[in-house]
């Protein structure tokens, strides 16, 4: 076949450039190229793939699997001379590109001076994952240093493409991926991790070896010990927008794949595979979710305690209803609700309304229509008018409700937005709050433009007491891909939230110095991984995770889904006297298995804690379960 050639004004450029060099002498085995600036001449590879900014191409495989044979060649003239299946020659300047400041670079030609097309008709053999090169299952980078890995702090201490080492992509996942950069790879039966991002694009991992798989399919982050390094999950990857203008699936968590054939790049800060078609779901686990197994006792001591974010929640939120139905139906109406994100009365409307109880009282009362009569009592500290972050004029805040024939708080005075409650001793000797329930320093500087924790003690039908803390802290927000430049990945609000958890370790140690044997109970949504013992170490150090009284199985332990990840961000934490009488915990995954992101009620799954409350010597024998509805409830679900 007669050769097509195109060659532009700059050719004459390159006169000193090196003749014959490899695509695998340009991507070298660092993550950048060697020959990054300069001119090269004749580099020879296969089309295998296009968009419409320009081509992938693919040479020859190199005995180091280090060195890809995968090249991006960037620029419209390389889409309009070539098609999939040409051998061509191109010449050009090696570039290294990236979108954002954070972002790896990706390896290409971007300023053509020739193409030739040789011949056509050829085909390129993908290399398969799994079979071909196996990703690796622990971490991402050998510059995340530090006890917890890739959650580390400090983070933002080393620029990877600074130091620009060598690979190595038998331990590493960001060395693996960049070791494939442009090359065709195959995935065979994929399961999704997670529902797909906003852009349609789907996690998925193949037929390899994994680390915290759930029983549904997801990748937990999870540690298994105090010397455990929290695990990546490198072995996820990203498969972006289909090369043919098709459209991923709507994917859930273990939703199983038809395989995915496409080239591996690197884009919005993260490893991809873009498909050369959209695989089809081949596979859906069942959608349905057991309800909880932890029903009520009869014994005033045993009570049971669910935690739930209610997601920017206002007395015209369309998901009031189905929250009420997680609450009647899965959660079994648990004598206490810790809940956060309840909004203000007017809910987004920025106009200085500050109460809430127009809020509570709809969802109290939606509970009571789908459990057929269970009544409860909420509480709550209305904030300053919009400085506890969240949306603009929101002003969500964290609050109670409970069932006042099982509980009721000790009577005093509520607090309010300025004012911290304290720890005091009453006439009988007796701990309480000075304001009930009531705010935990307000004032500090860890709680500026965030939820206020809010503080109450109670007391049982028959008389014993607890105390119970209410938390929400401050978001991820400014935190960076986990791919990204910044080893280890920026960890946006870490400080913040470390502070926030101190405090509120100081206020709970402040109760076991004048009773070392109070039963109390912190929960709620720390925006935090456990596996990140830097940040919540003051509340680890002081109290027990629930998870770890129960003996939840470390990769079952999620509230929340992101990324390629099953997460617990959701915690509820215990002092030494409930510990030592044991607990049992159930996550219960009403919005992680839902069908679609639209038919989830909340971003975040509740959870149902059943403990005893009263001193340790006085649990006996009790009475059989009661289930206000009737129902038999089957399995656990953890």
């Amino acid at each position: 076949m007669m050769k097509r050639t195109a060659v532009f004004a700059a050719s004459l450029l390159f006169a000193s450039a090196a003749l014959a060099t490899q695509i695998t002498d340009i991507q070298g085995i660092s993550f950048q190229s060697p020959l990054a600036g300069q001119f090269v001449q004749g580099i020879t590879g296969v089309v295998t793939a296009k968009d419409r900014y320009g081509i992938w191409i693919q040479g020859d495989h190199s005995d180091d699997p280090r060195a890809s044979s995968g090249l991006r060649i960037y620029g419209g003239a390389a889409t309009r001379f070539t098609k999939v299946g040409d051998l061509i020659s191109i010449s050009g300047r090696v570039a290294e590109y990236r979108s954002a400041a954070n972002n790896l670079f990706l390896t290409e030609i971007d300023y053509l001076t020739s193409i030739t097309s040789v011949s056509s008709g050829h085909t390129v053999k993908p290399l398969v994952l799994g079979v071909d090169r196996i990703p690796p299952n622990n971490q991402l980078s050998s510059l995340d240093v530090g006890h917890d890995g890739w959650l580390s702090i400090p983070n933002n201490v080393t620029l990877l493409e600074s130091v620009n080492g060598t690979l190595r992509p038998e331990q590493y996942g960001l060395d693996f991926w960049e070791s494939l950069e442009g090359q065709l790879v195959t995935v065979k039966s994929p399961t999704a991790a997670n529902f797909p991002d906003r852009f349609g694009s789907v996690w998925v991992y193949g037929d390899w070896p994994t680390t915290g798989k759930n029983a549904r399919g997801g990748l937990t982050i999870h540690i298994n010990g105090t010397d455990d390094v929290p695990p990546a999950h490198p072995e996820a990857i990203l498969i972006g927008r289909p090369l043919d203008a098709t459209r991923n699936p709507k994917t859930v968590m273990g939703a199983k794949l038809g395989d995915i054939t496409g080239i591996v790049t690197y884009q919005y800060g993260t490893y991809s595979i873009l498909p050369l078609t959209a695989p089809e779901i081949v596979e859906v686990p069942d959608f349905s979710v057991p309800p909880t197994s932890l029903n009520s006792t009869s014994h005033p001591c045993e009570l049971r305690i669910g935690d739930y974010n209610v997601e920017n929640m206002s007395p015209r939120s369309h998901h009031i209803t189905k929250i009420a139905a997680h609450i009647a139906q899965h959660l079994h109406t648990p004598d206490i609700l810790f809940v956060q994100e309840i909004q203000d009365d007017s809910g987004s409307r920025n106009d200085g309304t500050v109460s809430a109880n127009k809020t509570l009282r709809a969802l109290a009362d939606a509970i009571k229509k789908a459990s057929g009569g269970v009544q409860y009592d909420f509480a709550n500290v209305a904030p300053e008018d919009n400085k506890d972050g969240g949306q603009p004029g929101g002003n969500i805040r964290v609050a109670y409700l409970w069932r006042p024939e099982k509980v009721s708080l000790i009577p005093g005075v509520t607090g309010d937005a300025v004012t911290s409650t304290k720890v005091v001793v009453d006439d009988d000797g007796n701990v309480e709050f000075s304001y009930n329930p009531g705010r935990i320093d307000p004032m500090h500087a860890a709680w500026e433009e965030a939820r206020k924790p809010l503080a109450a003690a109670w007391q049982t039908a028959s008389g014993d007491r607890f105390y119970t803390v209410n938390v929400h802290f401050s978001s991820k927000r400014d935190s960076s891909s986990a791919q990204g430049d910044a080893r280890p990945p920026v960890n946006g609000g870490s400080e913040r939230r470390m502070s926030q958890a101190n405090v509120t370790a100081t206020f709970v140690d402040s109760i076991l110095t004048l009773s070392s044997s109070a039963s109390i109970i912190v929960a709620g949504d720390m925006n935090e991984y456990a596996a990140t013992r830097a940040v919540l170490r003051p509340l680890q150090a002081l109290l027990h995770d629930a998870n770890d009284v129960a003996d939840v199985p470390p990769a079952e332990r999620y509230t929340y889904a992101y990324d390629q990840h099953a997460q617990e961000i959701d915690h509820i934490f215990v002092s030494d006297a409930i510990a030592k009488r044991g607990g049992e915990v159930e996550h219960v995954h009403v919005n992680t298995w839902a069908r679609s992101v639209g038919e989830r009620a909340s971003d975040h799954d509740p959870t149902v804690l059943r403990l005893w409350v009263c001193d340790a010597d006085g649990k006996t024998d009790v009475d059989g379960p009661v289930d206000e509805l009737g129902a038999d409830h089957g399995q656990i679900v953890l």
